[in-house]
């Protein structure tokens, strides 16, 4: 059993010195979020239910089909087409891929 113990610590300690030697490359994953509109879909459509606007998903769905890129500007239009309140069609304008986090505040704190 010590043994088995031993090669545990070694492992362990390899593995932290291997982690501490990572670095992040904030411009890179600036980069990939800039180029991913599409993870807004989320709020847009929970504003949408909320609002009692039907189907959506489809909707958007509709929106994105055929588009090989969503762009802010095709999503700011979606957005200012539709039917809801000023407050929520402004809440939504202003989020970005940089700044959108959905409930994960939340689920980090739980755990």
């Amino acid at each position: 059993m010590g043994l088995t113990l031993a090669y545990g610590l070694i492992a362990y300690q390899s593995c932290l010195k291997g982690l501490n030697k990572l670095v992040v490359n904030e411009s890179k994953i600036n980069q990939d979020l800039d180029s991913a509109w599409e993870v807004l879909a989320e709020p847009i459509q929970t504003v949408m239910r909320k609002n009692g606007i039907e189907n959506p998903y489809e909707k958007l769905k509709d929106l994105t089909r055929g588009s090989e890129i969503i762009t802010q500007e095709v999503l700011r239009n979606f957005i200012e087409g539709l039917d809801i309140p000023a407050e929520d069609k402004t809440r939504l304008l202003t989020m970005s891929p940089q700044n959108y986090i959905g409930i994960a505040a939340i689920l980090a704190k739980k755990s």
